[in-house]
C-alpha cells in the first residue's frame, strides 16, 4: 500500500511510519521540520526512517497544496498528523495555529480530493475538542462545542471542515480524536518530557493543584495499532466521515505520573504549584467502544509500564544529545 503521511519527523507520525514500513508498506513523509522544539529530535526519527528503502521524505509544509497535490498523487491512503500542537502555545503564538492547523488541514482537503487514487483520508484530532461541559468518559456522541482554547477551537474546526468535503465531494475521511500520547521519542513540550528534563537538571517542575488533574496517558505503541487498526479498516461508503475518540480508557493523576519519573530517573522533584489554568480540564478520559468495535483495540500498557520504557529511552536520548 503506497501511504502519504504528514507531520512523519514528528512524534506520532514518526512510529506510524516505522511501523507500516516494517509490515512491507510503502511511506512517502513530508514535513517542514519547523523549530518548534529541538530539530536535531526530528533529523533523528527521520534517519531512522530513512534507512529503509520503502521510505521517501519530502521537505514540504502541508499549507503549500501545490507541491503536496504532486507528491499524493499515487497516494492510497492519506494520514494527516502534520498540525501546530500545544494548548499553552496557541495563547502566545495564535498565528502559528491558523496556518498549520486551519489552512494546512483545508490544503490537505484539497489535495485529497484531487488524489486520483486516493480510497481513504485519516487525520489527528484531539481530546481538547471536548472542552467544557463534557461528561466523563467523553463519547464522540457527545457536543463538542465550548472550547477552552484556540488549539482545541482549530482542531474542532478541521473536524467540521472534514465533515463538509465528505459531503461536497464524497471524500472517505477519519478523525481520531488523540489523548495524551506519550513514550519514547516523544515531544519535549510535554509535561511528561519536561518533568524528566527538569527533574535530571534539578530544575523545579510546574504542578497545577497539586497533581490532582488526572489525564488519560495513552502510550505511543498502543496509539499506532489503532492507527493501523483504522488504516486496515477504511470508511466503505462514499462520503463517510468517522469520528474515533484513541485513548487509555483510563484516568491517572498527574501527581502520580511524577512519582512513577522520581522512581525511574532515581530523583525527587521540585515541585512549584500553581492554579490550574482556564484552558486545563480538571480531568479527560476516552471511551473507545467505538474504535473498539471496529478494530478490536484495546490498550495494553499502563503508564506504570510505559514511563519506564520512555525513561530509558530519555537517558539514551541525552547521551546522544549532549
Amino acid at each position: 500500500m503506497n501511504i502519504l503521511i504528514t507531520g512523519v519527523a514528528g512524534f506520532i507520525g514518526f512510529h506510524v511510519a516505522r511501523a507500516l514500513l516494517a509490515r512491507g508498506d510503502f511511506v512517502v513523509g513530508v514535513d517542514n521540520c519547523n523549530d518548534y522544539y529541538d530539530v536535531r529530535l526530528k533529523q533523528a526519527r527521520l534517519a531512522q526512517l530513512q534507512s529503509s528503502p520503502r521510505f521517501a521524505f519530502r521537505a514540504i509544509d502541508i499549507t503549500d497544496h501545490v507541491a503536496l497535490g504532486e507528491v499524493a498523487a499515487t497516494s492510497e491512503v492519506i494520514v494527516h498528523l502534520a498540525a501546530q500542537a500545544g494548548v499553552r502555545y496557541s495563547i502566545d503564538n495564535p498565528f502559528a495555529y491558523a496556518a498549520s492547523n486551519l489552512t494546512g488541514h483545508l490544503s490537505v482537503l484539497e489535495v485529497a480530493r484531487h488524489a486520483p487514487r486516493l480510497e481513504h483520508l485519516i487525520y489527528a484530532s484531539s481530546s481538547s475538542v471536548y472542552g467544557a461541559g463534557s461528561a466523563l468518559p467523553y463519547s464522540e456522541l457527545a457536543r463538542a462545542d465550548l472550547p477552552q482554547s484556540l488549539y482545541a477551537a482549530t482542531k474542532r474546526a478541521d473536524e467540521m471542515m472534514s465533515v463538509a468535503y465528505s459531503h461536497l465531494y464524497g471524500l472517505r475521511q477519519t478523525g481520531l480524536r488523540f489523548f495524551t500520547v506519550y513514550g519514547p521519542w516523544g515531544r519535549p513540550d510535554m509535561a511528561y518530557f519536561g518533568f524528566a528534563e527538569a527533574m535530571m537538571e534539578r530544575r523545579p517542575i510546574t504542578l497545577y493543584e497539586g497533581g490532582r488533574l488526572k489525564r488519560d496517558f495513552t502510550f505511543i505503541e498502543d496509539i499506532v495499532t489503532g492507527v493501523l487498526g483504522v488504516v486496515d479498516r477504511p470508511a466503505t461508503e462514499m462520503g463517510e466521515h468517522r469520528l474515533f475518540n484513541i485513548g487509555n480508557h483510563r484516568s491517572e493523576l498527574v501527581i502520580d505520573l511524577v512519582a512513577l519519573l522520581e522512581s525511574e530517573l532515581g530523583c525527587r522533584a521540585l515541585i512549584r504549584d500553581t492554579p490550574r489554568p482556564a484552558a486545563d480540564p480538571i480531568e479527560t478520559c476516552a471511551d473507545i467502544q467505538a474504535l473498539n468495535a471496529l478494530t478490536g483495540f484495546t490498550p495494553k500498557t499502563t503508564l506504570a509500564q510505559g514511563i519506564p520504557l520512555f525513561v530509558r529511552w530519555f537517558h539514551d536520548w541525552r547521551a546522544i544529545r549532549g
